[in-house]
């Protein structure tokens, strides 16, 4: 066949990555045009590339989405050459691919009798998700659909994109083109047909939900919105991105570096992390096995060594990195520097010991490793270090200090086969960056909080640093207690900055909201911004624990609320947040208990009510909604006087 192709593209800094040249190179043998349409300027080293992997470049204003860009790709071609096609292909950026050969599905499709075709469709749904009532057509998905010639020579072709409203917003690019397209041309009896098929499938929407089961299928797609997606919709829906990932690795020849370098432009990490399961509970023998090479390049461990009655703990474990490694220490007074120099020259395993005396004990471990050490870690010579302190936690209880300690520690150095299995998982994945314990929850109020007073300091360090990336809202990425794995270079532009030793608290205020605290959130994102992920590991016995203690707290609190789906209860308690949490905040005038008691019932009931509809049926909420304030009225606390 004869095919062209518009492409439709848009990124917020105008960059395009390797996935979309990856795609248009597989895609060049099967078209002879390619028109390349930007919603927004491009990069002028992206613009280059472009280029000279397409035939056209259409730059336009940043409006009327995908609909806008396909239109006037088809203008850029001319209605009245649209004929010179077999096909005419209008695709975007919203997916990674091809997973498996494009010759597959060419060929699969080329045989099917049909008019317009697309990868993959949507069920009818009923009531629409957008409007709470009708129904949404069952459609092609509009990230990718053929036209064949009959079709494109027809005065209606011409015409649906001709007499196009304003497309004003995603909603509008759903109900206006996307749900109505194929409906539109299939009722003037032209034929479509579906490379995925939507009846095979349990779900509205196989390619997005059952992502995992149609890339056993060889699915040549895979929705880049799936990583950075809010996971609560993956979790209610049962969406298995990583068993998808697992099976891509097993089928599939597809660079998965391809996907991290883009969806970590775009992503808050601990959705990207939550949804792509960017966590590894390894095992304390090597999976590898024993023979398996060793070369890992020049390994370090680098500790601040401040209680030196510690360092035959952490020595202890850091044996337990299996090849040999430079041992490079931090201390505040010469006579600790002695010390420690005569503990390392006893262990085995020791490469090279180095050991500096700090200039001031302002910002603790942090201060150390990003001034100090600065010198020893800006460069490449070494290309995987474990950080490490000897951490006592004076200002809690001890149980507490070293339960955390041990989350670390051993999350990190558990055993000989175990750092065998982070070192290996680094050698694997070029794309790791940062290695981390999962944040620490036990006996610590870190979930949903662990920003503390830090944000602001963070958000101002990453404008400095020009670091650009997405925070998350609530509880951060980070290396909590600032021990962790790395690679020096996806840490470089917090060693290329040369912090002053003023910048940081005093003794003894290592506070929230002073420098070292937010450079310990500020890591991962830094890395993320240099392109590297951050995975969360864990030994399996800290796993257990973890889990299990984790899974506790989460059904207590579900258990105090209504039931519900986790996505209701967020929803629930979204809106009592917003509410100002009424009946934490306003007491009810005095008056019997019993009769405290009904009325607080009712106003819960009546709360609960409201929101419930007002998630799950918007059209009868709007009905009943002088009725909920009404009651809310009647059942309003009043004052104490």
């Amino acid at each position: 066949m004869r095919r062209g192709a518009v492409f439709f593209f848009y990124d917020e800094a105008g960059v395009v990555d390797g996935y979309i040249f990856f795609l248009l190179g597989k895609l060049r043998p099967f078209v002879e045009t390619i028109i390349f349409v930007s919603n927004g300027d491009l990069s002028k080293a992206s613009e280059i590339s472009v280029r000279s992997a397409v035939d056209d470049i259409v730059i336009r204003e940043n409006i009327g989405f995908d609909v806008g860009a396909y239109s006037d790709g088809l203008k850029f071609i001319g209605y009245d050459k649209l004929g010179d096609y077999d096909e005419i292909l209008l695709l975007n950026h919203t997916f990674y691919g091809p997973l498996f050969p494009f010759s597959e599905m060419f060929s699969e499709m080329e045989s099917r009798d049909c008019d317009f075709w697309g990868i993959s469709d949507h069920k009818e749904m009923v009531p629409s998700p957008f409007t709470g009532q009708g129904s949404l057509a069952g459609h092609l998905n509009s990230h990718f659909i053929a036209v064949r010639r009959t079709m494109l020579v027809s005065h209606a072709f011409r015409n649906y994109w001709e007499s196009m409203p304003a497309i004003g917003n995603y909603t509008d690019s759903v109900l206006i083109h996307e749900s109505r397209f194929t409906k539109f041309f299939e009722d003037l009896a032209f034929k479509s047909s579906s490379y995925v098929e939507s009846s095979k499938y349990s779900s509205n929407y196989p390619v997005f939900i059952d992502v995992d089961e149609t890339i056993l299928d060889r699915s040549t797609i895979l929705k880049r919105r799936l990583f950075f997606g809010d996971p609560p919709f993956l979790e209610q829906n049962g969406i298995e991105l990583p068993r998808a990932l697992r099976v891509l690795k097993a089928t599939s020849d597809y660079d998965f570096n391809l996907i991290w370098r883009n969806v970590l432009r775009s992503s808050e990490l601990r959705n990207l992390n939550t949804n792509a399961a960017l966590m590894s509970v390894l095992p304390d023998e090597r999976a590898k096995g024993d023979g398996a090479p060793t070369d890992y390049g020049n390994v370090a461990v680098c500790a601040h060594v401040y209680y030196t009655d510690l360092l035959d703990e952490i020595l202890a474990l850091t044996e337990n990195i299996p090849v040999s490694y430079d041992f490079i220490a931090t201390t505040d007074t010469a006579e600790k520097k002695a010390e420690i120099e005569t503990a390392l020259a006893k262990r085995p395993g020791v490469k090279k010991a180095i050991v500096r005396v700090i200039e001031k004990n302002r910002g603790r471990d942090m201060s150390s490793l990003f001034i100090s050490l600065r010198d020893l870690l800006i460069d490449d010579r070494y290309d995987l270090v474990c950080r490490l302190h000897t951490k006592k936690s004076p200002q809690v209880q001890s149980s507490r200090g070293n339960l955390f300690k041990r989350h670390m520690l051993e999350n990190l150095l558990n055993t000989g086969g175990y750092v065998h299995n982070v070192l290996d998982m680094f050698q694997g994945n070029p794309s790791i960056g940062l290695a981390i314990p999962p944040i620490f929850h036990i006996s610590y109020p870190t979930m949903g909080h662990s920003w503390f007073a830090n944000r602001p300091k963070v958000e101002e360090l990453a404008r400095l640093l020009k670091i650009n990336v997405k925070l998350d809202e609530s509880t951060p990425v980070a290396a909590y207690g600032t021990m962790f794995w790395f690679r020096p270079r996806a840490l470089r532009k917090l060693f290329e900055h040369r912090w002053k030793w003023e910048e940081f608290n005093a003794e003894p205020d290592h506070l929230d909201g002073g420098l070292a605290h937010a450079l310990e959130r500020l890591i991962a994102y830094a890395a993320q911004d240099a392109g590297y992920t951050t995975q969360h590991i864990m030994c399996a016995h800290q796993a257990a624990h973890n889990y299990t203690m984790l899974e506790f707290k989460l059904q207590k609190l579900a258990s105090l609320m209504p039931t519900g789906d986790f996505h209701w209860q967020c929803h629930m308690l979204s809106e009592w947040k917003k509410a100002g949490y009424p009946s934490a905040n306003h007491l009810p005038a005095p008056m019997p208990w019993a009769q405290t008691s009904v009325k607080h019932s009712l106003a819960g009931l009546n709360f609960a009510v409201k929101n419930s509809l007002k998630f799950r049926a918007p059209v009868l909420f709007k009905v009943l909604r002088p009725i909920y304030r009404g009651m809310a009225s009647v059942l309003k606390p009043r004052s104490r006087t």
